[in-house]
């Protein structure tokens, strides 16, 4: 497998480092297992001659060349705010570099990004259409900035057609172990033994979403409303009337922030408090249920398994606290 990893000037030191150190582990592995699979030829290319990190060290960067390689992988450029991010992608390098995503694209070659390097990938126009994650916490600026992308924020690897998208800081490594596990599962596997690295299928868990919420003054006041009423129920009307706003204009307002409609995101709030009392008081799940605005805990039990996805551990000591 021919593999490209793009440093762009500032990119995200642990980001390269995950990659990279994920696939000289699985390489290494397959000499110490014999496994019948051909190595991961890894090269750091660049769209300068000189390319330096986030913390300045110097990266040995070859040129793209012209042959197309199979796979391309994005790392993040480290931006933590708008305005670096921004001022980053209109960078030069950043523009060359998506002609030559859609020279790649145009030959076959699947292309991937994570944290935010989904932003360099976006600004070719080369996902839109297509499904895609990005870091939890730029998902509004995403959102905005690319509003033909499907965006799915909660997952953490995405994969649309021959675009794999991840999210944020660590989902490098989970980049670099989807393709793994693209060419060999078991080899995948152990890969993520030697390195510890947990199964992260989902952004949901660790995403602040009051971090979100308090971005947008129409979202924080239709966020305390919600926490108010779990018990009484949704009302649209009643909510647009409580914020001040026009039933549009809240709908806009939380699908621009948060991707949800206000009814799915006071769903969420319900099952988020649900949690809460299920871990923190000895209330049963029909109690639990009742206080959140459920006819049944049967009700609750299910969206604690589809939106939560958890565990049977942790179902079960829910569902024995009814006795």
């Amino acid at each position: 497998m021919r593999i490209y990893v793009l440093a762009l000037d500032g990119v995200f030191d642990l980001g390269l480092s995950a990659i990279l150190d994920g696939f000289q582990t699985a390489n290494e592995l397959i000499e110490m297992t014999g496994l019948a699979i051909p190595r991961f030829g890894v090269k750091i290319v660049g769209m300068r001659k000189t390319v330096r990190t986030a913390h300045g060290l110097k990266i040995p960067v070859q040129p793209v060349g012209r042959r197309t390689p199979e796979y391309v992988i994005v790392p993040a450029i480290a931006c933590k705010t708008l305005d670096t991010l921004k001022a980053a992608l209109i960078r030069r390098d950043v523009r060359d570099s998506a002609k030559m995503f859609r020279k790649w694209a145009n030959n076959g070659a699947m292309l991937t990004a994570a944290c935010a390097g989904t932003f360099v990938l976006a600004e070719s126009g080369l996902l839109n259409q297509q499904h895609a994650t990005t870091t939890w916490w730029l998902a509004p600026v995403f959102r905005e900035r690319y509003p033909q992308v499907l965006l799915n924020e909660s997952d953490m690897v995405v994969n649309s057609g021959n675009f794999v998208t991840a999210g944020a800081a660590l989902g490098h490594m989970d980049l670099t172990l989807w393709l793994i596990r693209s060419v060999s599962p078991e080899l995948a596997s152990l890969t993520a033994k030697y390195l510890i690295v947990d199964s992260r299928p989902s952004q949901t868990a660790y995403a602040l979403t009051d971090h979100l919420v308090h971005s947008d003054p129409v979202v924080h006041l239709f966020e305390r409303w919600a926490r108010a009423r779990l018990a009484l129920g949704f009302s649209l009307d009643s909510a647009a009337k409580a914020v001040g706003a026009s039933k549009r204009t809240l709908t806009r307002r939380l699908q621009s922030v948060l991707g949800k409609s206000p009814m799915s995101y006071f769903q969420s709030l319900r099952v988020e408090r649900a949690v809460h009392l299920l871990t923190t008081s000895k209330a049963s799940v029909e109690e639990v249920a009742a206080q959140v605005g459920y006819k049944d805990g049967t009700t609750l039990r299910l969206l604690l398994r589809r939106r939560l996805n958890l565990g049977l551990k942790e179902i079960r000591r829910a569902s024995r606290t009814t006795a």
